[in-house]
């Protein structure tokens, strides 16, 4: 038997089912029933009962691709931010080979990268590579940081979510499985943007939100072509008023 509905939100010492399911993530078994660990979201698949955290840092896996931002230069390597307990590196030979370059004039402190996690060793020490389509350095844009575990919430089904904000807002937008969003378009529209993927992050956990999401945009936007509008009505009768006094 099940005592909990899928998403539903719950704490340390809530009891989500009896010995008929199995233990998933976040949770553990006390004599015939299975509790939760942590506060956070109920997710049950078939017989496997798990709690996704509400609040979470990002635990690097080889092959995710991440957004860093380069926090200082070694003698053979950039570090990186990845939104993680753990500080990402990535060796100038992955970059320029066997050549010797200095770093700072290929990438500097402050650069934003996306980048593949390579590997992940005993020690928690993330190795980062820039081989593969769409992977390197961001150009202007802001970056947005969400809860990880929020990510595939934000892209949707086979990219519904992120593709409508990409689609109404004009936007270009990366999403780094370490829960870091680059965002790139007119100033007005990223913040459009980063208000949107906020309340996505905000509200996950609900039903009905792509029906929220789309209202939201059209709403917001709306609201910017009126404002647009009425601006320039309000130049194009200064112009008339200018003629008329000449």
């Amino acid at each position: 038997m099940i005592f909990v509905k899928d998403k539903e939100i719950v704490v340390p010492g809530d009891v989500l089912a009896d010995e008929e399911y199995h233990t998933g993530r976040g949770t553990f078994r006390e004599k015939n029933n299975i509790l939760s660990s942590l506060v956070g979201l109920v997710a049950i698949r078939d017989k496997k009962i798990s709690v996704i955290p509400l609040q979470s840092k990002y635990i690097p896996k080889r092959g995710d691709v991440v957004i860093g931002k380069i926090t200082d230069i070694r003698f053979s390597m950039w570090n990186l931010d990845i939104n993680s307990p753990y500080s990402g590196f990535l060796p100038a030979s992955d970059v320029f080979g066997k050549e010797k370059r200095e770093l700072s004039r290929t990438f500097d402190v402050g650069d934003v990268l996306f980048l593949r996690v390579v590997d992940v060793d005993e020690v928690k020490k993330v190795k980062l590579g820039l081989k593969g389509r769409g992977l390197g350095k961001f150009r202007g844009g802001i970056l947005i940081n969400i809860t990880p575990t929020k990510v595939p919430r934000l892209i949707g089904k086979k990219g519904s979510m992120i593709n409508m904000i990409k689609d109404e807002t004009h936007c270009d937008v990366v999403v780094g499985q370490n829960g870091v969003v680059w965002v790139k378009g007119e100033p007005e529209m990223e913040r459009v943007a980063e208000k949107v993927i906020k309340m996505i992050e905000e509200q996950s956990h609900t039903s009905g939100l792509t029906d929220r999401v789309r209202n939201m945009l059209l709403e917001i936007l709306g609201e910017i072509q009126e404002e647009s509008e009425d601006l320039e009505g309000s130049e194009e009768e200064e112009e008339n008023r200018e003629e008329f006094i000449q």
